[in-house]
């Protein structure tokens, strides 16, 4: 037999049913054969959820570093523990020897089961309860799964092995090569617009939500084609010598504008078909902004999400590493100050306007932003408490949804961040709050760590507000910031209780604008890591110092020493290399065909 890539080795070693929800929990007998299995409808439809599992579990950001990297290894994010791969990639360390190659492994595993469904499922009778619409639902199911799970790969990675068919043990893939860009986008593209047809534009049934929808497959059109616009990705200088073994070069020669026009229209297109379909921006019944932003990830199947992951119970991983000591958390996901800085204030009035060599803020002094002195009174909406420092006071909403800072009310009591508090670092070793924030975003504060009682989560891979910062950000760079583009984006402000944008912005202010947009309604949600790369600011966002406030610091909520900005962490980017992931070495050694990826 001819030498088997490992990608496809282990697929063929591992179980085809693994568990994403309680309809994956079953496996056929052992001793049928696939084609057996096949000719009973309920085995091939285990199968097809089986298919299922691939979808990411990026609620991981730490103990599952292969599902999720990217919110740890961007500006987002700081953690206490170097081991995790999120930190080989701030340290700069990572390479294709550490490089962890289950991202890769995992996509490859889970095309791999989708083209055995679609090779086989044509063995599946029809009856009275199965008709040719539901098969041909199911096979669009699973070619819009492969079609995704090459987008995962191909954004990660680069251009990427195409694989359209089922592998036989005895093909030689050895030669497998990587696939030019375009090559690989239109493989996607296609495999989407096959898909759409014959699949529901929303899933109304509630025993059958997870399943994919038309609409997903228009949501991945609209972010692979804003991506392939991006300058990464568009005419990039430093790919265009990027060649495989035989001189086939793997990216565009040159850059293509019309790439934005046809972006903006992807992304219309996706929008007009979720608004048809009855999709809607979130808004929590009380239509509070700090509420309408928390419920998009804790009201589960909510108005907004066009495809979203259960996590189960997680046993509690995500307010563990959020909850504060005193409540039984470890305190350990830490924002950055570089993404405190970001929010604007609550008048919409940008609060930083740059940094000054040594790293001190430049106040924009019409803002009514100050780092010193501390609130005298509480908050009416209960956002901050008296005696909050005064750089956490009028601030954009989210920022109260997505980020607990020092003195905020948290359970019923003030967090202590300072070294010396009830939450501080203490003697507590590797647990501990490293920047003096902690995120907020997808928690719950009915969980009862100490009682372990936890609450359900979901992972959101795809929603209806990105797809409106899609449309305005190719727009905008298509047309400048026509009306279209202010509509969108301040749809995205208004439901989080911000002013709409100033008129008369120009299309570089406009486009710094979106940018920041994205920065904060999309904060942890695994995209500030992938914008940085396609807009190619990645070499001045991650690389140089991460700040927190001086944690070692402070022995009271007003003690001012806390209150100083220090660098947490330096961290490295080398350009070109870490804009794409390297591949796992073991990978290329197993097979000759593979090039690795430049610099790497």
């Amino acid at each position: 037999m001819k030498k088997l890539n490992s990608i496809f080795l282990l697929v063929i070693c591992v179980t085809y049913f693994l568990s994403c929800s309680d309809y994956l929990d079953k496996a056929p007998e052992e001793d049928l054969t696939i084609e057996e299995a096949f000719k009973q409808k309920q085995y091939a439809e285990r199968f097809l959820f089986s298919a299922y599992a691939g979808l990411p579990l990026e609620l991981y950001f730490s103990d599952m570093g292969d599902a999720n990297p990217f919110v740890l290894g961007s500006d987002e994010l700081n953690m206490p523990y170097p081991e995790k791969y999120g930190k080989l990639i701030n340290r700069g360390s990572w390479n294709p020897h550490n490089a962890h190659g289950q991202i890769w492994i995992n996509m490859y595993e889970s095309i791999r089961k989708t083209n055995i469904f679609l090779d086989n499922i044509e063995l599946t009778p029809f009856t009275s309860e199965f008709s040719q619409t539901d098969k041909d639902r199911w096979i669009a199911e699973a070619i819009l799964l492969r079609a995704y799970y090459h987008f995962r790969a191909l954004i990660i990675y680069g251009p990427i092995p195409i694989i359209d068919h089922k592998v036989e043990l005895d093909e030689d893939f050895t030669q497998l090569k990587r696939h030019p860009l375009d090559e690989c986008v239109k493989f996607i593209l296609d495999e989407c617009e096959r898909a759409i047809p014959y699949l529901p534009a929303k899933i109304t049934n509630t025993s059958q939500y997870g399943r994919l929808t038309s609409t997903f497959a228009y949501a991945i059109k609209a972010r692979l084609l804003l991506y392939m616009a991006s300058p990464l990705w568009n005419g990039n200088s430093e790919y265009i010598n990027f060649t495989d073994n035989d001189g086939v070069r793997l990216f565009p020669q040159k850059q293509d504008r019309n790439k934005w026009k046809i972006a903006a229209e992807a992304a219309k297109e996706c929008i007009e078909h979720c608004e048809n379909a009855g999709y809607i921006l979130y808004r929590s019944v009380n239509n509070d902004p700090v509420d309408n932003i928390k419920g998009i990830y804790l009201e589960r199947h909510n108005s907004e999400t066009i495809l979203g992951r259960n996590h189960q119970y997680m046993d509690g991983l995500v307010e563990k590493c959020c909850f504060p000591r005193t409540n039984g958390g470890w305190g350990s996901w830490n924002p950055t100050q570089n993404l405190v800085d970001s929010y604007e204030m609550s008048n919409g009035k940008i609060p930083i306007l740059g940094y000054n060599p040594d790293g001190s803020p430049i106040i924009n002094s019409e803002s009514g932003y100050r780092e010193d002195g501390y609130a005298e009174v509480d908050d009416p909406n209960g956002r901050w408490l008296q005696g909050v420092r005064n750089m956490y006071i009028n601030r954009d909403p989210r920022f109260y949804a997505s980020i607990n800072f020092n003195g905020k009310l948290f359970k019923n009591r003030r967090l202590e961040w300072w070294n010396t508090g009830a939450d501080g670092r203490g003697n507590e070793g590797r647990d501990y709050n490293s920047t003096g924030y902690t995120m907020n975003k997808y928690v719950d504060e009915n969980v009862d760590i100490p009682q372990g009682k936890f609450s359900l989560k979901t992972w959101i891979l795809f929603r209806l507000g990105e797809q409106y910062l899609n449309y305005a950000e190719a727009l905008n760079e298509v047309d400048g910031p026509v009306s279209d583009v202010y509509k969108y984006v301040n749809l995205i402000r208004d439901r989080a209780g911000m002013p709409p944008l100033p008129s008369g912005l120009n299309q570089d202010q406009m486009r710094e604008r979106i940018h920041r947009e994205r920065r904060i309604e999309l904060a942890f949600e695994a995209h500030r890591f992938f914008d940085c790369r396609r807009w190619k600011i990645a070499q001045n966002t991650d690389n140089g110092p991460i700040y927190g406030m001086n944690i070692e610091a402070g022995t009271y909520l007003q003690d001012n020493s806390f209150y100083q900005r220090v660098v947490v962490e330096e961290r490295v980017f080398k350009s070109p290399t870490h804009y794409l992931f390297p591949i796992f070495q073991n990978e290329i050694d197993r097979n000759p065909g593979l090039v690795q990826n430049p610099g790497w």
